[in-house]
């Protein structure tokens, strides 16, 4: 029983270490640009299509 309790313990500390740095990921904006990366691929192609001419 002591080994379930412990699991549960050290499950819950880890969620909680992954909720913080979540949340200090959010905080510092590093999921406020949603346009550039599914546009990447084409403006890449573009810029390389100028640089040949």
């Amino acid at each position: 029983m002591v080994a379930l309790y412990l699991t549960i313990f050290i499950s819950l500390i880890i969620a909680l270490i992954f909720l913080v740095l979540f949340l200090s990921s959010v905080k510092t904006g590093q999921y406020e640009d949603t346009y550039t990366p599914s546009v990447r691929m084409v403006l890449d192609e573009f810029d390389e299509e100028k640089k040949q001419e």
